[in-house]
């Protein structure tokens, strides 16, 4: 019962986030700042999650295969290679090291 709670609790907090968006008058988002903010957040979510994800597990600070994958993709961005160059060479980074170090 507590599982379905939390699901329409959340289901009604998203809905109140998307309605209060809509009410946002039209100027206040023409703003330079605002659309600047609107680019740049979604940009450092993302990189806090990357990094959480790679840098953590069980709540203490890991250094493994992921890093490794994330670093093989860090290259790989600096070369300017498509995306998909960029995942394989996280995907096969990653994995060989994993292979390597049992």
């Amino acid at each position: 019962m507590n599982v379905w709670l939390a699901i329409a609790l959340t289901a009604a907090g998203c809905y109140l986030v998307k309605l209060l968006g809509l009410l946002v008058p039209a100027d206040t988002l023409e703003r330079p700042l605002v659309q600047k903010l609107a680019a740049l957040v979604p940009v450092a979510l993302l990189a806090a999650l990357t990094a959480q994800q790679t840098f953590s597990a069980q709540g203490t600070l890991t250094l493994d295969a992921r890093a490794a994958g994330l670093g093989a993709a860090a290259v790989a961005l600096l070369l300017r290679a498509p995306f998909l160059v960029v995942v394989g060479a996280a995907v096969l980074v990653t994995a060989g090291v994993r292979a390597l170090t049992g």
